[in-house]
């Protein structure tokens, strides 16, 4: 009995069929790959990525281009032409002098859009001493144009006692020497478009009396103030 209890148990624990024992050259494996797009696809897709690169760098280009054109630059201005037309002392009691300045001012817009000034004023002084103002009527600037502005400096018994003698040896050896500030006041833009402007120029002018001709000037443009945009219809 005890037998054959043992011999059932042995056989419940032994598996009825052997596993098979398979070579390693019969065994299968599997590989999973990820999905790639089909060559037609990928082509596409770089095409389409090749089209907007360019179009986005096309927009870059056209932004910078507009931004130069249409940008808003100061205008040049620099003293053309200093006629002394008119020149007297007087020595009855005070030292005074009678003075007449015809200025001719060079105004160039290098924009690409018309300029608009309402008014032009030149301040001359002599030796760091302010003479007074010279006055111009507005005008208008074409797009990259160049105009000349005509502004009339006359005194009357200007008091430079200081200064006589020196203004008396600049007559003499022929040349004499202004310092002046033009201020320009006005607006450019296109269409309905505007922009309100004031720009400021001062110069060192030295005047040949001989010949009334500006012989050398030196010029350092102030910061110009733009107010702000401002649409007109």
């Amino acid at each position: 009995m005890t037998a054959s209890k043992n011999s059932d148990t042995s056989s419940f624990q032994r598996p009825l069929l052997p596993e098979p024992h398979l070579p390693d050259a019969d065994r299968e494996y599997v590989v999973v790959l990820p999905a790639y797009p089909s060559p037609e696809r990928h082509r596409l897709l770089s095409k389409t990525g090749r089209r907007c690169f360019f179009c986005f760098a096309a927009f870059l280009i056209f932004l910078a281009a507009a931004a130069y054109l249409f940008w808003p630059y100061d205008p040049k201005i620099a003293i053309s032409r200093v006629h002394l037309t008119r020149i007297r002392f007087h020595r009855f009691r005070e030292l005074s002098i009678d003075l007449t300045l015809d200025l001719k001012v060079k105004v160039s817009n290098e924009n690409f859009f018309s300029l608009d000034y309402d008014s032009l004023v030149v301040a001359v002084g002599y030796r760091g001493n302010n003479l007074g103002f010279a006055n111009s009527e507005g005008g208008r600037v074409e797009a990259r144009g160049t105009s000349y502005v005509n502004a009339t400096l006359v005194l009357d018994r200007v008091e430079i006692l200081s200064d006589v003698v020196l203004m008396l040896e600049d007559l003499a050896k022929g040349s004499l020497a202004f310092d002046t500030q033009t201020e320009i006041c006005g607006k450019i833009g296109i269409s309905f478009i505007e922009f309100p402007l004031k720009a400021k120029v001062q110069c060192e002018v030295i005047v040949n009396t001989k010949n009334q001709t500006v012989s050398h000037q030196n010029c350092y443009p102030e910061v110009s103030q733009v107010v702000g945009e401002k649409l007109t219809v």
